[in-house]
């Protein structure tokens, strides 16, 4: 769905070039998580497939057509975009600002209000309550629903996000990662995400793609970068504490074995192996139960044989 060949960017009076020849391709109806350092080119890299920046060399892809023969106006009306200040209008509700595209797009009153109030309760606020408010009177978690439900609105093929969690506290981002990644991953949408975060690169990446200098130097789904990273700059980025990142995107239901666990503390199969890791330190034990039909069995031997993969 999203393809780019050779990209570079050199900005004016810059020693070297913000992006250096990368290629990268995005599967359609999945998400890729671009991280790095500051600096390293990644928002540019973003900025590039929707031509808020333009490439100096390269070709860049968007559902088999070159962007660069494209009105940017037109592209940009049909890829959603949502970045870390969320860009919401101040003087409009926000019942209007989900409604832009669909009103740039020209569809009907009564097709755009049903679009909104679906969008709205797609990221959990209320038609009724929130629709009529502005802006300001949002919390940040909620600003930031809003943005995601405005991007979606006119139903785009592809998604954009640039530190789109990076301005909410850090209890409401957890569970913004995880809502609006089954959102996104419900709807199929092919997403490219810039985040300095590592953790939710990993949580919300079906690949994940490090750049450093303005190169990507690898590209793996977030299970096998954590595991065998490429280099010393890879393995010096994700942390002496991979072992227990790969860890926390393993269910314990799939390293658990049929059996009853009797009165141990139990998980349910969808409980990262990492917190149930946790839970089974604290408890002293050497299995916790797993709920389900039937009833299954996590050790304590069973961890530590998945950590040694690593």
């Amino acid at each position: 769905m999203i393809r780019l060949e050779g990209i570079t960017k050199r900005f004016p009076g810059s020693p070297r070039p913000a992006v250096d020849g990368i290629d990268l391709t995005v599967p359609e109806g999945t998400i890729c998580a671009v991280i790095g350092p500051s600096g390293c080119g990644k928002s540019t890299t973003l900025r590039m497939v929707n031509q808020l920046i333009e490439p100096d060399a390269g070709r860049i892809w968007v559902a088999d057509r070159d962007v660069t023969g494209i009105d940017p106006v037109v592209l940009r009306r049909g890829i959603g975009y949502v970045l870390q200040g969320v860009g919401l209008f101040p003087h409009r509700t926000v019942a209007q600002n989900v409604a832009t595209v669909p009103g740039l797009l020209g569809w009907t009153r009564a097709r755009t209000a049903a679009r909104v109030d679906a969008m709205l309760d797609l990221v959990g606020l209320d038609p009724a309550r929130d629709g009529p408010r502005r802006p300001d009177e949002l919390s940040g978690g909620q600003r930031q629903r809003v943005g995601v439900a405005r991007a979606l609105a006119a139903d785009p093929p592809v998604l954009l996000m640039d530190e789109p969690f990076g301005a909410v506290d850090p209890v409401a981002r957890d569970r913004l990662q995880v809502e609006i990644g089954a959102i996104l991953r419900s709807l199929r949408k092919t997403v490219m995400i810039v985040t300095h975060d590592l953790d939710e690169a990993m949580r919300l990446g079906d690949q994940v793609a490090l750049m450093r200098d303005g190169r990507i130097v690898q590209t793996d789904a977030p299970a096998r970068l954590l595991a065998h990273p490429a280099d010393a700059f890879v393995a010096g980025f994700v942390g002496q504490d991979r072992t227990l990142r790969r860890l926390a995107l393993i269910p314990a239901g799939t390293l658990a074995s049929a059996g009853d666990a009797g009165g141990a503390p139990n998980v349910t199969p969808e409980t990262s192996v990492r917190d149930a890791l946790a839970l089974l330190l604290a408890s002293g034990g050497d299995h916790l139960a797993v709920r389900g039909d039937p009833p299954a069995i996590l050790t304590l031997a069973a961890i530590r044989a998945e950590a040694a993969r690593a």
